[in-house]
């Protein structure tokens, strides 16, 4: 196995020490010099690692993030996709209240109208999931609203549990929530088409997703407009 180059194992150690920082004594700690002087090593090397200090921060949430990851599962087509949803609030909200200076990180950072790295990445898993729930038919809304919808709840209810103490925090909101928000945007069983074309819309749309363009015997042009018309009507 190839051993790590001085710029990795720079970056390595300067992420490690960032972490620590931002978990021990809170996000105005983790600024370049502390970090520079932590890491022993001089202020230019962190520069031309990172770019500059929005980048050291995108770095340490991202690279913070990568433990909450590995705790995710990736869809299976033998699991109930709903259940599954179910299963990745409670592991989202479990990691906010554990690491909140890392959570807060990655969705509270102020910033131009953009999201971390890491909470793009935490996203784009959970349109991969509600994919399937799409394509099994129990999906009420296109999977761009339901996503929004149910990010939107399970970040917020982090946030709120956040503000209080640890023995002042009623958990028992976040399990209300997550139930309301899954009945608001799945179904127990398949939607016929005929009673809901909306969910029919975006089960097609996730099925033809999942196929992948080459195994649709469409043009580009025929599955751009077939994609454009099942967006609309999944909204």
């Amino acid at each position: 196995m190839a051993k790590p180059s001085g710029t990795d194992a720079h970056r390595e150690k300067i992420l490690k020490v960032a972490l620590s920082l931002l978990t021990k004594e809170g996000r105005d700690a983790v600024t370049t010099r502390n970090v520079a002087e932590a890491a022993n090593v001089q202020p230019p090397v962190l520069y031309r690692i990172f770019g500059d200090k929005t980048g050291l921060l995108d770095a340490v949430a991202a690279y913070g993030f990568t433990a909450y990851l590995k705790k995710k599962q990736p869809p299976d087509a033998q699991r109930d996709p709903v259940e599954a949803l179910r299963v990745g609030w409670d592991i989202h909200v479990e990691f906010g209240l554990l690491n909140p200076e890392l959570y807060l990180l990655m969705y509270a950072e102020p910033r131009s109208g953009t999201e971390s790295p890491a909470a793009r990445q935490a996203f784009a898993m959970l349109a991969e999931h509600m994919q399937h729930v799409a394509a099994a038919g129990r999906l009420r809304f296109s999977v761009t609203r339901a996503c929004a919808l149910y990010h939107a709840a399970a970040v917020g209810i982090v946030m709120s549990l956040l503000t209080k103490s640890p023995a002042q925090r009623d958990t028992t909101l976040s399990t209300i929530a997550r139930n309301h928000a899954l009945t608001l945007i799945t179904t127990d069983t398949p939607v016929a088409p005929s009673r809901e074309i909306p969910a029919a819309a975006s089960q097609l749309r996730a099925l033809l997703s999942q196929r992948g363009k080459e195994q649709i015997p469409l043009s580009k042009a025929e599955h751009l407009l077939l994609s454009e018309w099942l967006s609309r009507l999944a909204e």
